[in-house]
């Protein structure tokens, strides 16, 4: 009797470690032969008109195909990398090499499930078995309090009930040798110009080059935790907007799979033993189950997260004034927290959580725009992009969310003062402000003439004035949120 062969297809799972449909496939003794579809349809655009995939995160991406290869060639195995659609490229290795099953990790929102539902749909009449597993969230559902159907609206109900009666799986350990590939032309990774994208240029202003790849993403928690020694004071430096060590950075890696979340709690359990157990140490572990809980609700409520109307259902009125969501683009706002976040974004592919709540609060309540175009300008740009992360973020803040608190809005003036006291971020990103004081760069549209003319500062030339009042446009924009619930 021939051996198995088992087609190990990656998507958002590109690492050896804690992979189950990996160790599976090693368990049945089969013959694995790991693929990876550059789909095209990752780098077309949007329904506003974005790149779907913007250079930074392709660059991510093929870095980690790289790193994922390298990997899989030192255990004696290699990556198969072809450009295609999955249900087009799988179907036609299955024929060509003979192969008995397709092993994969499952999502949960419409344009993977759809993809996933096509490859079933072409491998059925060639009598090729699909088996997929669950492998993006630290806790599996099989282990929560409650089935999908009945995951709590409320996140915090949530996490009370998974801290008090849930478990988590130990995460699979990555192989020590793999079976040889059958004879077959692995494929060349393209470089990002072959995707129809220019490399991103490194600026020196960013946070930390985000380098793909499992070895990479071992290398960042390394130097996080036990190196840098930082995961002691998270909670206290989580909110803060410059330098690499202020958060974990994890996300990216999480993202695309070249971590898995399991790993990380493990390493925080070491860190707990060796180091010290404190608010810090439970409060990365609690930012895991946000985007545990992110996961679930799209699991949930399938496509809801992406109308206009939100999880909740609301049917507001939002504009879509091109003009001024240029401006939120283009960090020319007039205010400098927004601001500097978005030129951040645009020059690096990144920007803290807490630049992004505040620049999501501003798009949708007090320029009040399309929550949606937001959303999918973060899709196109953000090294870190999570489906499920970022559209369920962005339902929370523009008030369309499960858990969304009706009209919340970030107040920037007093976020600015909370969170960069001293200007430092905001004059790091917009240089033009640099000879302003620390006690009037936050508000540089109440400088007097003559103070413009000391700091070398000429408002409406130099640097923008603001595009709206931030008070008249929020009680402009509640009054139509209100009309919506309504």
């Amino acid at each position: 009797m021939s051996q198995q062969r088992i087609l190990l297809w990656h998507r958002n799972d590109l690492r050896l470690h804690d992979s189950e449909p990996l160790h599976e496939a090693i368990s049945s003794g089969a013959q694995i032969v790991p693929v990876y579809c550059l789909d095209p349809r990752h780098f077309g655009e949007t329904s506003f008109g974005f790149l779907k995939t913007g250079a930074f995160r392709a660059r991510f991406l093929l870095e980690s195909l790289a790193d994922l290869r390298s990997r899989l060639q030192s255990l004696g195995s290699n990556l198969i990398v072809r450009r295609g659609e999955p249900e087009t490229v799988i179907p036609q290795l299955a024929q060509q090499l003979n192969i008995d099953a397709v092993y994969y990790h499952r999502e949960v929102t419409a344009e993977e499930v759809t993809v996933e539902k096509g490859l079933r749909r072409t491998l059925k009449p060639l009598g090729i078995k699909m088996r997929s597993w669950w492998g993006a969230t630290l806790y599996h559902p099989e282990n929560l309090p409650f089935d999908l159907t009945g995951i709590p609206e409320v996140f915090t109900q949530f996490r009370k009930q998974v801290e008090k009666n849930a478990t988590i799986d130990p995460a699979f350990p990555a192989p020590k040798a793999l079976p040889t590939l059958p004879e077959i032309e692995v494929g060349a990774i393209p470089d990002i110009e072959d995707l129809g994208l220019e490399a991103p240029r490194d600026d020196d202003r960013a946070v930390m080059r985000f380098r793909g790849g499992e070895t990479a993403g071992f290398d960042r928690l390394q130097a996080y935790f036990w190196e840098g020694d930082r995961l002691r004071v998270y909670k206290e430096t989580r909110n803060g907007m410059l330098g690499a060590d202020y958060s974990s950075k994890f996300s990216p890696w999480l993202a695309l799979g070249c971590l898995s979340p399991r790993y990380i709690y493990e390493q925080v359990q070491q860190y707990e033993r060796d180091r010290i157990a404190n608010n810090s140490t439970y409060w990365l572990v609690f930012e895991l189950l946000w985007r545990d809980y992110f996961r679930f609700i799209c699991a949930k409520h399938k496509n809801r997260v992406f109308h206009l109307s939100g999880l909740r259902g609301l049917r507001m009125k939002w504009k879509e004034d091109w003009e001024r969501f240029a401006l939120w683009q283009d960090g020319k706002t007039g205010y400098p927290l927004v601001d500097a976040n978005m030129r951040e974004l645009a020059a690096t592919g990144f920007m803290s959580n807490r630049g992004r709540q505040n620049v999501a609060s501003f798009l949708t309540k007090n320029l009040g725009i399309n929550w949606q175009m937001g959303a999918e300008w973060f899709e196109s740009l953000l090294v870190d992009y999570d489906v499920c992360s970022n559209w369920g973020n962005w339902n929370y803040t523009a008030g369309v969310g499960n858990d969304a608190r009706g009209f919340r809005y970030f107040n920037i003036a007093k976020q600015s003062k909370d969170y960069d006291r001293n200007g430092d971020y905001v004059k790091h990103w917009l240089p033009e402000l640099a000879e302003v004081p620390a006690n009037k760069v936050h508000e540089p549209w109440k400088l007097q003439p003559v103070e413009q003319k000391r700091f070398n500062l000429r408002l409406g030339v130099d640097y923008p004035n603001p595009v709206v009042d931030f008070m008249q446009s929020v009680r402009a924009n509640e009054k139509v949120y209100n009309a919506g619930i309504k």
